[in-house]
Formats: structure tokens, C-alpha cells, sequence
């Protein structure tokens, strides 16, 4: 896998773009002299997890024979600067999930950890720094 940035302005804008050839484009806040032209490079991570999340979730509901008609992900993550850095990591994520369709609770929950334990790539890379958690809401 390999992705490639290229600066799009004098500040902080650039376009990334993945093997699939898509672009999605980065910046800083306007406090540093961003200007808002894409999400914050610690908010892809966030969205690459839900992305991951979701994916795995779905192709599990639909194994299991459920009907969702509408799928949402909303992922919470909280940072904890480390002493003496400028770094602050994840260390609390949760992924709330709203569901609707024709759906067995169960079910959700079983996908749900199921995605935890054997398939998202994305839980593995940050559970060894960050606690995650989820909530459901169905309908």
C-alpha cells in the first residue's frame, strides 16, 4: 500500500491520493495558517478507522442475512498530550453506530465484535494505544 502528498499552496493544503487514484485533500488549522481546504491529517485517521469499521461491519450484516437501509458511523476520538512533546495520540475512541432496517440486535453486536477481534485492520492498529469502545443505536 502507498499513498502520495503533493503541497497544493504555500501553507499546509495537499491532495493525497491512494492506489485507487482518488484524491482527498488534507490542511492545517487556520491557527497555524491552514485555510480549511480538507480534513486535519488526525481526523483521517478517525475516518480511516470508520471507514475500516464499516466495511467489516457490512459484509457481516450481510453474511448474517440482515437488512440495513441506513448505516452510520460517528467516531469520538480523545487525545492525551504526552509530557514533554508536542504529540497527543489517541487514547480513547469510540465509534457510535446508528442503524436502521430490519435488524436482530444480536446480530449487530456479534458483528460488531467480531470486527473488534479477527477482521479490521484499522482496531489493531490503535488498540494497542487507545482504548475503543462502541455504541449501538437500531432504528
Amino acid at each position: 500500500m502507498k499513498v502520495e502528498l503533493v503541497r497544493v499552496d504555500d501553507a499546509f493544503h495537499f491532495e493525497a491520493v491512494g492506489t485507487a487514484g482518488t484524491v482527498n485533500h488534507m490542511d492545517a488549522n487556520v491557527d497555524i495558517g491552514g485555510h480549511n481546504l480538507g480534513a486535519r491529517p488526525m481526523e483521517m485517521l478517525l475516518m480511516g478507522l470508520g471507514g475500516c469499521t464499516a466495511i467489516d461491519v457490512i459484509l457481516i450484516l450481510k453474511k448474517q442475512r440482515q437488512i440495513v437501509d441506513d448505516f452510520r458511523i460517528s467516531v469520538d476520538g480523545e487525545r492525551v498530550k504526552i509530557e514533554g512533546t508536542e504529540m497527543s495520540p489517541f487514547r480513547k475512541i469510540n465509534i457510535h453506530f446508528a442503524l436502521k432496517g430490519q435488524l436482530d440486535q444480536a446480530k449487530v453486536e456479534r458483528a460488531i465484535q467480531k470486527k473488534k477481534k479477527k477482521y479490521c485492520s484499522a482496531t489493531a492498529q490503535f488498540s494497542p494505544t487507545a482504548e475503543i469502545t462502541h455504541t449501538l443505536t437500531i432504528n
